[in-house]
């Protein structure tokens, strides 16, 4: 039997918000799904029972109403992609054909008015999703969240090959590949026209807050393997998580690889906040409040995670922390020994 494991109390110095209207805003991507009729009904019907709306929510808490609502269907399509395409559906094994398919979706965002995939349940998701936004964001905000959306189909392609060959990545190339098969980097363009600003593109392309976005999708990550091991590794079906690797790499028992996972999310976590700290000392108002976005989406997915049905399982209890502490374990200043990431802590000021 698989063992089972008590994920301890984690570090999180961030501070949880949500929007007031989140109970609307989840009934509403209920009956978004329907409409569209996204996944198959066993799909669906999971989906809108893990309180999707509440977790976009938690990430846009002061946003405009109707964008949280974008991002919060937007979220429920993204697992219909990733569940239904990639983890249970026939594509998942086959890169070849899910990158074709994937192609195309990625064509309707950015061209919703070509006539193609009308009959595609997803393509329909999709292109309400981008005549949407376009209503509140401006075309380079609207290219920024297309260019997002094909990093992340990229990434599930590079998954699905390694589940079509039954392998497991090296740690270096699955914390790369990470950052985005999370879609965590499809969520943050809507950051801006959530609170009704745009960055000038040198603060979006400033190293520094390239990298503190890169250090969020890790944490993000990471959080979410954490909570959901429990989940994946009881299925019977190929799954790819930082435990999981941590294990094949170095010989590790699931419980060294569990503590181990948590030091390396919370060695990222101070770096997060040192480095954010330097930006803040000269940023815009509108990059201090992108930058207080990030912090945002990871206390939402912490929150989520250890909250939702979809990581609890209560048929099958997830050993999860029911609340957060201010400590980290790992305070390091030296690099990880992850050659993807290890220039971030190049970034610390002296």
């Amino acid at each position: 039997m698989t063992q089972r494991l008590t994920v301890p109390p984690m570090y999180s110095p961030f501070t949880p918000a949500i929007h007031p209207r989140h109970a609307a805003i989840d009934r509403s991507t209920a009956e978004w799904a329907e409409k569209f009729d996204i996944g198959s009904r066993e799909l669906r019907d999971r989906l809108v029972t893990h309180e999707i709306g509440t977790f976009a929510s938690r990430i846009l808490p002061e946003g405009n109403e109707d964008v949280v609502g974008i991002l919060s269907d937007l979220v429920l399509w993204l697992f219909g992609v990733d569940d239904g395409h990639c983890e249970e559906g026939e594509l998942g094994g086959e890169p070849g054909e899910l990158v074709a398919e994937l192609s195309r979706l990625t064509w309707i965002a950015q061209n919703p008015d070509a006539p193609m995939m009308h009959d595609d349940p997803l393509a329909g998701g999709i292109r309400d999703l981008r005549r949407r936004i376009s209503v509140h964001a401006t075309p380079s905000q609207v290219a920024c969240w297309v260019n997002a959306l094909r990093e992340y189909f990229m990434s599930v392609v590079w998954e699905a090959a390694h589940r079509r060959s039954g392998t497991v990545p090296s740690l270096n190339d699955y914390t790369l590949k990470r950052l985005y098969t999370g879609a965590a980097n499809v969520v943050l363009p809507m950051m801006e026209f959530g609170y009704g600003y745009e960055l000038r593109p040198e603060e979006r392309d400033d190293v520094r807050v390239r990298a503190l976005a890169e250090m969020t999708y890790f944490i993000i990550g990471w959080d979410n393997d954490i909570c959901s091991f429990h989940k994946e590794s009881r299925g019977d079906r190929y799954y790819l998580n930082v435990l999981k690797v941590l294990r094949h790499e170095f010989g590790m028992s699931a419980e060294e690889a569990l503590h181990t996972a948590i030091a390396q999310r919370d060695r990222v976590t101070t770096l997060f906040l040192a480095v954010r700290d330097n930006v803040f000392t000269t940023a815009s108002p509108e990059l201090r409040r992108y930058i207080d976005s990030f912090a945002a989406c990871i206390r939402a997915t912490q929150d989520w995670c250890v909250s939702s049905v979809r990581y609890t399982t209560p048929d099958d209890p997830a050993g999860l922390p029911f609340a957060f502490h201010d400590r980290p374990t790992d305070t390091s200043r030296e690099p990880l020994p992850i050659p993807a990431i290890a220039w971030w802590w190049d970034l610390l000021p002296a």
